[in-house]
């Protein structure tokens, strides 16, 4: 047992399984990236940490019971979060349609990004799933021993694991977005493809999550 942790290797296997799970947060910040390049997918990925952070933090104090416990409150943070998924699909279907039209700059480039808006929309994606603070809470509780004194240490070492295989994971997205852009600023129909799927899978994450239940 480490500070509470009772099989951290485990633990570690497992979050780097869950990490590569391909979802909103991680196609947000490779679609950033090879829009508007590494800068702008860096602080896309800070929204994510951010977000990450704030759930996890609620896990631990008890907000995974408390959605638990209030199945209307669970419901009403599930449709908001599909909504804005579905929201965020959409503007990126709208963004491809442009790009196809060819209503973008000659060299083939999106104009660029508002400094603060990959890591506003990345926050918001991360935070509006209330499955994410249910699957916190459950994969978390499974590593820690109840019987250790402090908890909040446990928790803390926990998070860190995840942060930095999230950020790992991420920093891989990030460059290899910023690579596609290469590729694809020559290719203005391929980029519009391609960011055009990226919508329609956020508008897929979006119909999945208003058709998830509490079990």
């Amino acid at each position: 047992m480490f500070y509470g942790v009772t099989d951290i290797a485990t633990f570690i296997l497992g979050t780097i399984f869950i990490v590569l799970l391909p979802g909103p947060n991680s196609l947000y910040v490779m679609s950033v990236a090879s829009r508007w390049g590494v800068g702008a997918g860096y602080r896309g990925a800070c929204g994510i940490f951010l977000g990450d952070l704030i759930l996890m933090v609620l896990s631990a104090s008890g907000a995974g019971s408390l959605l638990k416990a209030t199945p209307a409150l669970f419901m009403v943070v599930k449709y908001a979060g599909a909504a804005y998924l579905a929201w965020v699909g959409i503007g990126l279907l709208r963004s491809a349609i442009a790009t196809w039209r060819g209503r973008v700059r000659e060299t083939g480039q999106e104009p660029s990004a508002d400094v603060s808006r990959p890591f506003r929309t990345a926050l918001m994606i991360s935070l509006m799933n209330p499955k994410a603070i249910l699957f916190f809470i459950s994969f978390f509780i499974q590593f820690v021993d109840p019987g250790y004194p402090h908890p909040e240490l446990s928790f803390i070492i926990l998070g860190v694991i995840v942060q930095v295989c999230s950020a790992a994971y991420l920093s891989i997205l990030i460059f290899g977005g910023a690579y596609l852009a290469q590729q694809f600023r020559r290719r203005r129909r391929l980029s519009a493809a391609a960011t055009g799927g990226v919508g329609g899978l956020f508008i897929g994450f979006g119909a999945k999550l208003a058709n998830a239940t509490l079990s």
